[in-house]
């Protein structure tokens, strides 16, 4: 364990280094960890494909005296541990599970001098990957996107190193961030990648006598790394016990036009009507009000006094009213804030310096455009959080936040766009309470508010490429969280989401619902770019936001947005993760219920037209098989598929193709209710063979269009006879209809109410 000391206040003892004979050994049913006591040197080995994936790692304190104990850990039960002792009373743990891919190390610092010890960052781990491939076929993943191992500068959280080809490879992820920001790098030397963990707290104080243990990281193989990312965010969830309350949708003022900004207490009653009117039905639910609408004065970024609205402003009847407003139609009310910042010039702080944390200088610790930065770590402070957050979660009525500025509860400077590792000062500012790490002022801070907001507050954190050291420090304390740049209707502006969102899929619907900043369908944007852009959100699951002037959009534009309501819950992967920068393949599969139903999302992101090829067996899906497809934008059968993909994509645009297995009866392959086409919508379907019938439930919107799209097998003589419903969808108005061309049967329903429709279409051959 390599430690970076500030100040040298405490003298190591010369211990001698106790060696025990032959490697010690912990071993599950997925991997093997070998430790060489006198050394500190570890391997590792996959026990599924007895592949040594890692070699001589080594723990920068060296070797020690080792022991096996049995260990007790939150969220992952009883396991075995080596305990390595150095010389000096520093100590290593490496952990393993039953059931766990990955094993855990965690340090531990002992201060055995007689003065404070001051720590600014720790090395935890070095591991050389023993890769049988060159360091130079390799890739790297991290925060700031997919970069050869030498290129990455540095990870936040997580890291995964694999070959493309096959996606084999190493993950490695902090579990905890109590105090610490874990970060993981990679670099090559001699044709070997080397991992490295490291934890920046920028300032721990160990007191005299005392052992302080470090935050936990986890190291793992897996044959697809993808599936260890996931494997990854499924553990830090358990750790931290993370569960997710039903994912939104809705609105966000910010960037429409007209009436962004905050827009205002006229526009905002209108556009809340029309959205319960036309979208509640298909899912939309959150009507959110940004920046703009609190007091204050600045002259750096946003106005922070948020005990109150503008007397000038946009809502002069006040935030309550807002949101009586929105709930009485049905909706959520949300609103935006930044929690941990204020504006130390503004008279409302006037008698309050004392309330902010400050530089070695005395002055305020003030960033760009967050303002001055509150200390986390004074009860009047979070006595003036916990009010504010009540003020508006129970007075005001706001069920969902959206908390912008979060790095300022860290007390770092804003280094917006913040993807892969810099230095940002951690440990400069100076705390009312010495003893508390920037991380740990920050994550107290989120805990008062997850308290005071009460559990039925969706809370949205914003954003953390303002500056990384937030997004870590968030898991397990917000509900979603922004994790990519603010977005805009301009085509590179546009592709934030995207690539943000992409690199970090497996955190959705885990750790918390990726926000990828909203989706656009106005009028100016061209076509092909709306189609793109809902689709990629719909069909990665991601938190679906608009921030669109919905009384205006033409109709065809209001209804991409119904297309793309509610999210399907469900967990897609990125084909092709390691091999682009910006994923152009997804694969959607819901296998809950029979049959299965795969999508498959084709994404060209290119100025220029491309064929995008893919075997079955990369997709995901069954080999020697012929799939008949559909695709949604063009409203048609597409070419059966048998061996792989293989279609060609306009520029800037996307295809989305609905795939199921060829069948010798009918099968419904399409509806026209949601991108997903069917997954959403289709609660039933099955065939009949006694009566030539194909019976299934769906869900309808009421006054929506439904059509089921089912494909008749080629060469057979199947012919539609007739579609019958329900005795109670008769009665209750439910209407269809049929038309059948060129192997697919179209079958329309209509209802004037939003029910769950009984149908069944008959055919004879």
């Amino acid at each position: 364990m390599r430690i970076l000391i500030t100040t040298a206040t405490v003298l190591l003892a010369t211990l001698g280094v106790f060696a025990q004979e032959g490697p010690m050994v912990l071993r599950n049913f997925i991997l093997e960890v070998r430790l060489d006591a006198a050394s500190g040197r570890l391997s590792m080995i996959d026990l599924k494909s007895h592949r040594r994936f890692v070699k001589d790692a080594a723990f920068p304190g060296g070797g020690g005296v080792a022991t096996v104990v049995s260990v007790q850990y939150p969220g992952l039960g009883r396991g075995q541990a080596i305990e390595l002792l150095h010389a000096g009373g520093n100590q290593e743990s490496v952990m393993i599970f039953p059931t766990l891919p990955f094993a855990l190390f965690r340090s531990s610092v002992s201060n055995r001098g007689t003065n404070v010890l001051e720590i600014k960052k720790v090395e935890t781990l070095s591991a050389p990957l023993d890769f049988a491939k060159a360091g130079t076929e390799l890739r790297s993943l991290g925060t700031g996107g997919l970069l050869a191992p030498d290129k990455n500068p540095g990870s936040y959280g997580w890291l995964a190193v694999a070959e493309p080809i096959s996606r084999g490879g190493v993950v490695g992820g902090w579990l905890t961030f109590d105090r610490g920001s874990g970060v993981v790098f990679s670099d090559a030397a001699g044709g070997t990648v080397r991992v490295r963990a490291q934890i920046d707290y920028g300032r721990l104080r160990v007191r005299p006598g005392k052992t302080e243990p470090l935050e936990t990281f986890a190291l793992g193989f897996f044959e697809d790394a993808r599936l260890g990312l996931e494997s990854w965010a499924d553990v830090l969830a358990r750790v931290h016990g993370i569960k997710l309350p039903p994912q939104p949708a809705g609105y966000c003022t910010w960037y429409s036009q007209p009436h962004g900004g905050a827009s205002d207490e006229k526009h905002l009653a209108e556009q809340t009507a029309f959205a319960a009117t036309n979208l509640a039905p298909f899912g939309f639910s959150v009507m959110q009000i940004d920046d703009g609408w609190q007091a204050g004065i600045t002259t750096n970024g946003p106005k922070r006094n948020f005990t109150t609205h503008a007397p000038d402003g946009p809502y002069p009847s006040g935030m309550k009213a807002a949101a009586q407003g929105i709930k009485r139609l049905g909706l959520t009310p949300g609103l935006w804030f930044m929690p941990f910042a204020g504006t130390s010039y503004d008279p409302f702080f006037k008698d309050h310096q004392d309330w902010f944390v400050k530089r070695a200088d005395g002055k305020p610790y003030e960033t760009d455009w967050g303002g001055t930065c509150l200390d986390l770590t004074r009860a009047d402070v979070r006595e003036y959080l916990r009010r504010n957050v009540w003020r508006i979660a129970q007075d005001w009525g706001y069920q969902y936040f959206k908390m912008d500025g979060l790095w300022t509860g860290t007390a770092t400077k804003q280094v917006y766009v913040n993807t892969g590792y810099v230095e940002d000062g951690l440990g400069d500012a100076v705390f009312s309470d010495p003893d508390k790490t920037n991380l740990q002022a920050y994550r107290e801070g989120l805990k008062l508010v997850r308290q005071t907001a009460g559990p039925g507050v969706f809370i949205l954190g914003c954003c953390s490429p303002q500056n990384m050291r937030s997004y870590g420090g968030a898991f397990g304390l917000v509900d979603a969280m922004r994790i990519g740049p603010d977005n805009g209707t301009r085509w590179q502006d546009l592709l934030h989401g995207p690539e943000f969102g992409s690199r970090q899929y497996f955190l959705h619907g885990r750790v918390w619902y990726n926000d990828p900043d909203p989706l656009y369908v106005r009028a100016d944007l061209p076509l092909e770019h709306a189609r793109l852009i809902c689709s990629w959100v719909t069909i990665s699951g991601q938190l679906s936001l608009n921030s669109e002037w919905l009384p205006g959009l033409p109709p065809e534009r209001l209804e991409l947005l119904t297309r793309t309501l509610p999210s399907h819950g469900l967990r897609p992967r990125p084909v092709d993760l390691f091999d682009e920068p910006l994923p152009r393949l997804w694969l959607l599969t819901d296998d809950h219920q029979t049959p299965r139903r795969d999508l498959i999302g084709v994404f060209n992101w290119d100025d220029h037209e491309r064929t995008i090829e893919c075997s079955l067996e990369r997709l995901g899906l069954a080999t020697n098989t012929t799939f008949a497809a559909f695709e949604f934008w063009n409203n048609q059968l597409a070419p059966p598929m048998a061996g792989g993909l293989r279609v060609t994509v306009p520029a800037r645009s996307c295809r989305v193709l609905a795939v199921r297995p060829q069948s010798p009866v009918p099968q419904l392959i399409s509806t026209s209710r949601h991108i997903t086409q069917g997954i959403v919508d289709v609660i039933s379907e099955e065939w009949d063979a006694s009566k030539n019938t194909l019976a299934g439930r769906s869900r309808l919107v009421g006054r929506d269009t439904y059509e089921m799209r089912i494909v008749l097998p080629a060469g057979a003589s199947w012919s539609p006879d007739a579609v019958l419903l329900s005795v109670a969808d008769n009665t209750a108005g439910v209407t269809s209809s049929m038309q059948a061309s060129n192997g697919l049967l179209r079958v329309t329903l209509r209802s004037p109410t939003s029910r769950a429709v009984s149908w069944y279409v008959r055919f004879r051959r």
